[in-house]
């Protein structure tokens, strides 16, 4: 094995991503669709990005592979995924088997605060809470330039917290997969907003159209907005963060970076909120590039 190559894999909700690191340069990156709901393809299509990657390069690397769920640490196979297919997997022990070599796994949102923290918009800050808002919504903490990691494998999962402080204004009860109804993730994931919305748009359009200057778009942003600073105090409240960064496909709605801090004073427990929340560095390639940093 060469030492100095580490691969790193996003296993994304709609796409899987692999990222090609030696030292810090990127050598080379490629992505594919993710088989939806099929477990044995999304085996053979890591496999086969991993495979087609060495080949091109020369040379093997190590692995490590951010996934939308959690290893447990009580069996090794995969729990609380939205992906879920992969529930109940032994996903590192059958990728190890056709690799042949040892893989490491983390929590999607984890690789991503890991990034962000490491080399990215939250580099320097002795605390960082990474969110991301995408298919789903995860969150990861790194304390000290370390992954905050719980005997349960769950730290930072706020997006299976019911929403806090809910209104009239909120809509009606929705049913997560996780078998509860209400979780933030209901509400602020892409898919959710969306549903909630009733605007028949996805979130990118609904986006593009608040944008835009369209009315309901922009009502429909408000409300989210005003969600996720509800959300996000109380995060605030337990955790007190220096930097909140935030990633994932509606990470990109620049309106949010002026409109939330705004509204998280009503709800943080005290008179100022000097919690500065920002863009990832790094973007969608947040996630791959933590991954790969899972081999030191």
């Amino acid at each position: 094995m060469h030492s100095s190559l580490r691969l790193g894999i996003d296993l994304g909700g709609s796409k899987i991503e692999i990222l090609a690191l030696q030292g810090s340069q990127e050598r080379l990156r490629r992505r594919c669709p993710t088989p939806q709901g099929d477990y044995p393809a999304t085996l053979a299509a890591i496999c086969s990005l991993v495979e087609e990657c060495e080949r091109e390069l020369g040379m093997q690397g190590s692995v490590g592979i951010g996934i939308p769920g959690t290893r447990s640490p009580d069996h090794g196979r995969i729990k609380n995924a939205n992906s879920t297919c992969l529930i109940g997997q032994d996903l590192a022990g059958d990728l190890e088997q056709r690799l042949q070599r040892p893989i490491r796994l983390a929590n999607d949102a984890d690789c991503f605060a890991l990034s962000e923290a490491s080399d990215g918009a939250g580099a320097g800050a002795a605390s960082v809470f990474g969110v991301i808002l995408g298919t789903g919504v995860g969150g990861g903490i790194v304390i000290h330039g370390r992954l905050l990691a719980g005997p349960n494998a769950i730290a930072g999962e706020w997006g299976h917290n019911p929403l806090p402080w809910r209104q009239p204004a909120d809509d009606r009860p929705m049913r997560c997969y996780c078998g509860l109804d209400d979780c933030i993730e209901t509400f602020l994931s892409g898919t959710g907003w969306a549903a909630r919305s009733g605007l028949g748009l996805d979130a990118g359009a609904i986006a593009l159209e608040a944008s835009q200057g369209v009315p309901a778009a922009q009502q429909a942003l408000a409300r989210y907005a005003e969600q996720l600073a509800r959300s996000l105090a109380s995060v605030i409240n337990v955790l007190d963060p220096e930097v909140i960064v935030l990633g994932g496909g509606l990470s990109n709605i620049g309106a949010l970076y002026s409109l939330v801090p705004a509204l998280l004073s009503p709800h943080v427990f005290s008179d100022q909120v000097n919690t500065r929340l920002v863009p990832a560095r790094h973007g969608d390639s947040s996630g791959v590039r933590g991954a790969a940093w899972l081999w030191p």
